[in-house]
């Protein structure tokens, strides 16, 4: 690393040449070298949490994953979730039972947002802030 490259070669027998392509981006985005993907941030569950933080991650990622270089902070808590997600550029944190805040960096964008409507408004505000693109047509 060090700004030496931003590239890594990995081979492997009997291995699809996709696979191992997957693996070297994974690599470099986990060192932050070369941001080729949606990067999430989220913390493990704990007794303030009011939603499945697990279910509900996978559902945003389902809608965001196409997303290349944007950092969504997926965090449970009101307490400890806005300093958790403080590096992010969007911010889905619990605030109370079946109520969500939506941050854009560090600042709060809407505070109590239903959960059912969380993840579109969530979307919308990505598009708000211009950083949406429509997923590509798979050929």
């Amino acid at each position: 690393m060090d700004g030496l490259g931003d590239g890594v070669l990995i081979t492997a027998q009997d291995q699809p040449a996709e696979n191992l392509n997957r693996t070297a981006f994974g690599i470099l985005q986990a060192t932050r070298t070369r941001i080729s993907k949606t990067e999430y941030i989220s913390c493990p569950s704990c007794g303030r949490t009011l939603f499945d933080l697990q279910e509900t991650t996978a559902k945003i990622r389902v809608r965001t994953d196409h997303l290349k270089g944007i950092k969504i902070g997926i965090m449970g808590c009101i307490v400890n979730g806005p300093g958790e997600m403080a590096d992010a550029d969007y911010g889905y944190v619990g605030t109370g039972k079946g109520k969500i805040t939506l941050y854009k960096e560090q600042d709060v964008v809407k505070k109590n947002v239903p959960e059912a409507e969380a993840v579109d408004e969530l979307i919308e505000l990505i598009r708000l802030h211009g950083d949406w693109v429509e997923r590509e047509e798979l050929v």
